[in-house]
C-alpha cells in the first residue's frame, strides 16, 4: 500500500511511523525544509496527570506506552520516564489534589499526595515552600526540538520512506491523489493531511467552513542550565484550573474564592516547566483564543512565570535565553482527542490535538492507520 502523509510535525511524522512500520510505501511532504510549528515550540511533555478521564486519558496512556517503546529504539528522542510534581499551597489548593488522588482513575495516572519532604526526595530542586505535592508516576518528556529529526533520521533507513520538503500540496486530483507546488503528482492509497495549525488554503477547501478547530497561541521561553537536575516535570496549582482532570467541586471552590492573579487570569496561564537535555528550563505558558492574533510578545507572563519558578526553586532563575510564540489547532468539540475527517475519497484530515498533540500523536496516528485498515 502507498501512503502521503503531508505535514512534517510529531502528528504527521507518527503517521508515518506507523505506515512504516506496518510495510507500507510512504511518501513525507513538508512545505518548508523542516517542521516549525507547534510540534517544536512546546514542553516535549508526555503529559498524562491532567487528561481527561474516558478516550483522551486512554490514548495519553497508550501514546505513554508508544513513546517508550520507540525511544528504545530511536534514543535521540530523549524519552525520559521522569513523572511530574505540582506542589500546593494552603487548604484550598490541596483540597483538588486530594480530589484528584480520589479519582477511580488515579492509579492509572500514577497520581500520589506527597509530603514536602517526600516530594523533595523525588525532586530536590524544589526548595521553595508549599504544603504538599501531586505526584503523577506515568508522565514523562522527550526533547521537542529535536524529536522529529531524529524519528526521520530512522525512518530515512528504511527504503519504502521518501521524505520530500520544501514543498506545499495545492490540490487533491483524485482519489488519494494530491499535486504539489511543483507540479509533481504523487499517487497513493491513503493520503493523510497533518497540517497542524494551517487551517486556511486546501484544508479551507476540503473540509469547508465548518471545521471544529480553532488556533491557540501561547508564549514560552527557555533558561540556561539551571546548574542541578530537575528530576521531574513541575506545574504549579494554576493547571489545576486548565487541564480537565481537577474539575471537582474543591477546584470550584479554589476559583470561587482564591482567584487567579491577574496577570495569569489576563493571560490564561499555567506554569509547565521542563529540563532540556543541555540543562535549560522550559517553561510556559499562556493561551490566546481570540483572533486575530499579537504579532509581539509581552513581557508580563514571562515576569509572572519567572515569579513562580522561583518562589518554588527557591532560588533565582537562570538567565532567559529564547523567549517564543507557538500556534496550535486545537478541536473544539468536547471529548474529542482530535478531529479525524475523510474529506475526499483516498483522502483525511487530522488535525487539532491542541495542547495534546506531543502526548498523544503516536496514539492518535496509530487509530488513524486502525480504522484506515493499514
Amino acid at each position: 500500500m502507498r501512503v502521503t502523509v503531508v505535514g512534517a510535525g510529531v502528528v504527521g511524522t507518527m503517521h508515518a511511523w506507523q505506515a512504516v512500520e506496518r510495510g507500507h510505501q510512504v511518501v513525507q511532504i513538508e512545505r518548508e525544509s523542516e517542521a516549525r510549528g507547534a510540534s517544536l515550540r512546546n514542553f516535549g511533555q508526555i503529559w498524562v496527570s491532567g487528561r481527561a478521564g474516558g478516550e483522551e486519558l486512554e490514548a495519553a496512556l497508550r501514546a505513554r506506552e508508544l513513546w517508550e517503546e520507540i525511544g528504545a529504539r530511536v534514543p535521540a528522542l530523549g524519552f525520559r520516564a521522569i513523572g511530574s510534581l505540582t506542589p500546593v499551597r494552603g487548604p484550598l489548593e490541596l483540597a483538588v489534589a486530594e480530589a484528584a488522588v480520589a479519582r477511580a482513575d488515579a492509579p492509572a495516572r500514577g497520581y500520589k499526595l506527597l509530603t514536602p519532604g517526600e516530594a523533595r526526595a523525588v525532586n530536590p530542586a524544589l526548595r521553595g515552600e508549599f504544603t504538599a505535592a501531586l505526584y503523577c508516576e506515568r508522565d514523562a518528556a522527550v526533547e521537542p526540538r529535536t524529536a522529529q529529526l531524529a524519528l526521520r533520521e530512522e525512518l530515512l533507513k528504511n527504503p519504502a520512506y521518501t521524505f520530500l520538503p520544501g514543498r506545499e500540496v495545492r490540490e487533491v486530483v483524485g482519489a488519494g491523489t494530491v499535486r504539489d507546488d511543483h507540479g509533481d503528482v504523487h499517487h497513493a492509497e491513503a493520503v493523510v493531511l497533518c497540517t497542524g495549525a494551517w487551517l486556511g488554503g486546501l484544508v479551507r477547501e476540503l473540509a469547508g467552513p465548518g471545521l471544529p478547530v480553532r488556533r491557540v497561541r501561547l508564549q514560552m521561553m527557555q533558561t540556561d542550565p539551571l546548574g542541578e537536575p530537575l528530576t521531574t516535570s513541575v506545574a504549579d496549582a494554576d493547571s489545576f484550573r486548565y487541564y480537565p482532570a481537577y474539575a471537582s467541586p474543591a477546584l470550584d471552590e479554589l476559583n470561587a474564592r482564591q482567584p487567579q492573579a491577574e496577570t495569569a487570569a489576563a493571560h490564561r496561564m499555567q506554569l509547565l516547566m521542563v529540563q532540556r537535555a543541555d540543562g535549560g528550563l522550559t517553561i510556559g505558558d499562556t493561551h490566546e483564543y481570540e483572533h486575530p492574533f499579537a504579532f509581539d510578545t509581552v513581557e508580563e507572563p514571562y515576569e509572572h512565570l519567572t515569579g513562580v519558578v522561583e518562589s518554588l526553586l527557591g532560588r533565582p532563575l537562570p538567565r532567559v535565553r529564547h523567549r517564543w510564540a507557538g500556534v496550535y489547532a486545537q478541536c473544539t468539540e468536547p471529548g474529542r482527542v482530535v478531529h479525524r475527517q475523510q474529506v475526499r475519497d483516498g483522502v483525511w484530515l487530522v488535525t487539532g490535538p491542541g495542547g495534546r498533540g506531543m502526548t498523544c500523536s503516536p496514539a492518535i496516528a496509530e487509530t488513524t492507520a486502525n480504522e484506515l485498515g493499514w
